[in-house]
């Protein structure tokens, strides 16, 4: 694995980083030398096996979690202390049950210290484009499972970060609906083009939206494969079923089953 730099301004990077676990039962090595960049502006998907650490580099990212060795690079220099340093959507949507929508989506807002109103006055200009118009006084147990995403995702990009963590928000969500939403995501994302590493567990879904694909192995995690994705943009007209898209997922199906000679490209 070539040298990592650390990522330009609007970027992250990963540097050598190890980490294990300890606790009274033992240590559980999750990550062994992790090094890869999310350049500016690009989509990049983190695919790998169940427990293999995807999760544990993001908490490493945000800060929730630092490393045994190596560094976190944001915004082109290596940074420790990273909380509030990056948007973050967890798998579950965490809506507060007892806020609409649109309070729920100002929290992050809210906490950097905007005003409510300036804060209300933002999110009411994106909610058209995030499909939640006329549904400003809604509450969460009204909304369908598609519409919590939406409010959730919202509320990750109110935080105005320029890097933004997802972990799998789609991954409950029945086929048509999770579709339906990776195609708006990358809508939004067009538009706004921020930096975006996105875990999934669904090999067509780590193709159909990435710029580039990087594929951990099983625990501990080591980087096995970094696959640039060679779909035309913009992919809404890509068929799940196209000769490119099947050549693509059958190499990154290899890859996760350890039949990968080629770790980056």
């Amino acid at each position: 694995m070539p040298a990592v730099r650390c990522a330009d301004a609007a970027g992250i990077a990963l540097r050598g980083v190890s980490k294990t676990f300890r606790d009274e039962g033992g240590e559980t090595w999750a990550l062994d030398d992790i090094s890869f960049t999310v350049h500016a502006g690009e989509f990049v998907t983190l695919i790998g096996p169940s427990g293999s650490g995807k999760s544990t580099i993001f908490n490493i990212i945000t800060g929730l979690v630092q490393p045994d060795a190596g560094e976190v690079c944001i915004g082109g220099e290596p940074v420790r202390e990273r909380a509030g340093r990056v948007g973050y959507m967890p798998q579950r949507d965490l809506l507060l049950p007892w806020r609409t929508v649109l309070d729920n989506v100002i929290v992050g807002p809210e906490l950097a210290g905007t005003p409510r109103q300036a804060a209300r006055r933002r999110a009411r200009e994106l909610l058209p484009l995030f499909g939640l118009d006329g549904f400003e006084t809604a509450y969460p147990a009204t909304l369908s499972g598609g519409m919590r995403q939406r409010a959730a995702l919202l509320r990750t990009f109110l935080c105005d970060r320029s890097v933004i963590l997802l972990d799998e928000p789609f991954g409950a969500l029945d086929a048509l609906t999770r579709r339906e939403l990776q195609r708006w995501l990358l809508g939004v994302w067009e538009q706004f083009k921020q930096t975006i590493l996105f875990i999934t567990h669904d090999v067509e879904e780590a193709v159909f939206l990435a710029d580039r694909v990087i594929v951990l192995g099983p625990r501990p995690a080591r980087v096995v494969l970094e696959m640039p994705v060679t779909l035309k943009r913009p992919r809404t007209d890509i068929a799940a079923f196209s000769e490119e898209m099947v050549r693509l997922e059958a190499r990154l199906m290899a890859a996760l089953e350890g039949n990968n000679n080629n770790p980056v490209d």
